[in-house]
């Protein structure tokens, strides 16, 4: 077995999407999304609060060389990384958002003040989890580590007179139109020797940090607009405006040695400077010299986390994009016990960007690897609900949710209904039925209720899901009128789609078209196959959606024209992973009878979407959504969200173990075939559990959690395997 974290690249997926031309099936498939997967390669803690990486304010990460995007292949705007400093609280993997914090700039420099915001060529650029280094072409070597809510640098500087540490409390966002974050007021204060404190407030959120910088003899100084500020000890801002906005900060100088080196240290709070301390304290300790012991640290957590899954593969690639992948999976939400703006005690997330992204894939990961982590994240967004009232869909260190309804709608209800049916403790199910009830009124829920259909269309069936998902919930807690009529209002699924076509409406969509939003698992796929004229009718309309037959395609490339993407568009093709409605669509040939086409399919993928290097992802990484449905596909499993229910398919790996947390589990098989591009795909010929023939596709989240060994037998064609019984329907238990 290979264990994991020795195989993880953070620069996969920083770059633009840089894969070998795809063969067979996949060379059919369209991208019209960013051909670039976002990520960025600084250190991070699994689930952390923090991140510290080098800035150059490109979108959308800060990291990086590209400009904002949302389609095709990005336009660069530096042609080689470059940083103007370290910032703190990167996203990881996203788009279409302009501002993601990077808040409290941290720069080592040689020059004066005035060179403050002057980009540096980045040079041997290393990364692993947890850790991040790279030389300035000043000639300061930078290394970042961090804990779970603070971050420590480490300068190595060259001899030099005014060497010198400026720190910049009023950078935030990005440096592209329309995205930088003003800080709303703001103050600093200088403590003691190599000792400062300060908060700015951002979107309604105060941001404390305390910082101390290891610099003996060095000055330190507070600046604005650039200028000293000899003798300050205090800056203060009651009011900020982008037009009244002036730079502002603090800084340390002092004469360096050759190879001298200077540590700074940052603790970071929601809850004031004094708790920052604290945080500081917590996670480094009061001693200095701390930059190795914290990276010691973050690296044996990593290690922990990593070592969830091991893989037998002898493809050295491969193992790279899949502890790159699990790495990738691991970053978000970010976890802030204690640190809610409403002072409440207790759990707290941000960084849930956003549940569109990650219910399908990535939470579910979390609830197998990691299910108190899931715990701790539902009563944080039953919290979020009870103070703004609603469960949101996404949700930033900003105070006000729900700030991306339109991509979908009671998507949490999904989430918690996964919690729910695995019987986890340190749920209030009662208390949660409150907020999941009326939150289903809410936005798009009323036109729902009213009209039985809410547009975009795609809304219905997040509503239909949501009630079918609420009403195992309200069975839970014993309320039998509620859950039947949950039970009813889940039926309205079914105007969502015309029958004439078997897809969906007209309707507007969300970065997609019916075709992409038509193949989702429901909770009545029976049916739903039944709607669109059969098990026939259904595969045939799944085999043009995935280009059986097609001929290839060429994919936008940069700033493509409005003709190349209406042209791309009216293909009505398989966006490649590259669009997270497609994340599900092929499993739902299972419900067909048809698991040799899943396979198809996952196999195109795994083999032709996935490379090592920074353009080694196929479109945006979302919070680690499409990192999740690798590691699934490569496991030979899907999580049905919602339903507590695994589907099973051919695995990429020939062996592997998942760490459970009732015990480990083994997926073996015989009749292996390494998955490659254009090469031959392996079909489930039978599977074994604990030992037992298991004749049906599927597992229920149960039974996985107690299995010790899945024994999956494969071979080179397709066979009656998972083609008579089908994965559980509302309308008539298994299909």
């Amino acid at each position: 077995m290979s264990p994991l974290y020795e195989h993880v690249d953070p620069f996969i997926g920083t770059g633009a999407t840089d894969l070998p031309p795809p063969k067979g099936l996949a060379g059919t498939w369209w991208w019209p999304k960013p051909q670039v997967g976002n990520t960025h390669p600084g250190a991070m803690h699994p689930f952390g609060m923090v991140s510290a990486c080098p800035y150059s304010g490109a979108y959308p990460t800060g990291y990086g060389l590209y400009d904002f995007n949302t389609e095709g292949v990005p336009n660069q705007l530096y042609d080689r990384p470059v940083a103007s400093g370290f910032t703190h609280f990167q996203q990881s993997g996203t788009g279409a958002i302009r501002k993601y914090y990077n808040y409290f700039r941290v720069t080592p420099m040689l020059g004066p003040l005035d060179d403050l915001g002057t980009t540096w060529d980045l040079l041997d650029e290393v990364a692993e989890p947890g850790y991040y280094a790279a030389t300035l072409s000043s000639g300061i070597r930078c290394e970042v580590t961090v804990g779970p809510k603070s971050a420590v640098h480490r300068y190595t500087f060259p001899a030099n007179d005014a060497a010198r540490i400026v720190i910049d409390a009023s950078t935030g966002g990005l440096a592209i139109p329309h995205s930088q974050t003003v800080p709303l007021k703001a103050h600093l204060a200088m403590l003691g020797p190599g000792v400062a404190q300060g908060e700015i407030h951002v979107e309604g959120v105060p941001l404390a940090v305390h910082l101390e910088v290891a610099a003996p003899g060095w000055r330190q100084l507070l600046w604005y607009d650039r200028r000293l500020m000899p003798g300050g000890t205090r800056l203060d801002f009651d009011y900020i405006r982008p037009t009244t906005l002036r730079p502002f900060g603090l800084m340390f100088m002092g004469p360096s040695r050759a190879e001298q080196t200077v540590e700074v240290r940052l603790g970071f709070s929601l809850r004031g400077c004094e708790t920052a301390r604290d945080n500081l304290y917590a996670d480094i300790g009061r001693t200095p010299n701390t930059f190795a012991r914290r990276r010691d640290r973050t690296s044996a957590t990593w290690r922990e986390h990593l070592g969830k899954v091991e893989i037998k593969t002898d493809s050295a690639d491969q193992a790279t994009i899949v502890g790159t992948a699990l790495y990738h999976s691991l970053v978000k939400p970010c976890f802030a016990p204690d640190e809610s703006p409403w002072t409440t005690e207790g759990p707290y997330a941000f960084d849930i960007c956003t549940m569109w992204d990650i219910y399908r894939t990535q939470l579910p990961l979390m609830t197998t690897l990691f299910p108190q982590r899931s715990v701790a994240l539902a009563n944080s967004l039953l919290s979020i609900c009870e103070q703004e009232g609603n469960l949101p869909i996404g949700y930033r260190m900003a105070k006000g949710a729900d700030r991306f309804s339109r991509q979908g709608s009671a998507l949490a209800h999904t989430f918690l209904a996964d919690l729910c049916q695995l019987d986890l403790p340190g749920i209030d199910w009662d208390w949660a039925m409150v907020h999941l009830e009326m939150d289903l009124r809410r936005t798009y829920g009323e036109d729902y209720l009213v009209h039985g259909v809410a547009h975009p269309i795609s809304h219905t069936l997040d509503l239909a899901y949501a009630y079918h998902c609420t009403a195992a919930i309200a069975q839970k807690v014993r309320d039998r009128p509620l859950a039947q009529q949950m039970r009813d209002h889940a039926q309205g699924w079914r105007a969502a789609y015309d029958p004439g076509t078997g897809l969906l409406r007209d309707s507007t969509f969300y970065e997609g078209g019916r075709w992409n939003y038509s193949f989702r698992l429901l909770h009545d796929m029976r049916a739903r196959i039944a709607l669109a004229g059969g098990d026939e009718a259904f595969v045939g309309l799944l085999d043009r959606f995935f280009g059986y037959d097609a001929v290839p395609v060429t994919q936008p490339g940069v700033a493509p024209s409005v003709a190349e993407m209406d042209a791309g568009y009216e293909l009505c093709r398989f966006e490649g992973l590259n669009n997270e409605p497609d994340y599900d669509a092929p499993w739902s040939y299972h419900y067909a009878g048809r698991p040799d086409r899943t396979a198809e399919v996952v196999h195109a993928a795994v083999a032709n979407q996935f490379g090592t290097g920074r353009g080694g992802l196929p479109g945006n990484d979302d919070s680690g959504g499409l990192s999740a449905w690798y590691v699934w596909a490569t496991l030979g499993l899907f999580p049905v969200a919602g339903q507590n229910l695994f589907l099973v398919s051919a695995p990429a790996v020939a062996e592997s173990t998942i760490q459970l947390p009732s015990g480990d589990l083994s997926i073996t098989t015989t009749g292996f075939e390494p998955v490659e591009p254009g090469g031959p795909v392996s079909y489930v010929q039978s599977i074994a559990v604990n030992g037992k023939t298991l004749e049906r596709p599927w597992l229920s989240g149960r039974e996985l959690r107690h299995i010790r060994n899945l024994h999956i037998s494969l071979g080179p064609k397709p066979s009656g395997w998972g083609t008579r019984i089908r994965p559980p329907s509302t309308s008539g238990g298994e299909a």
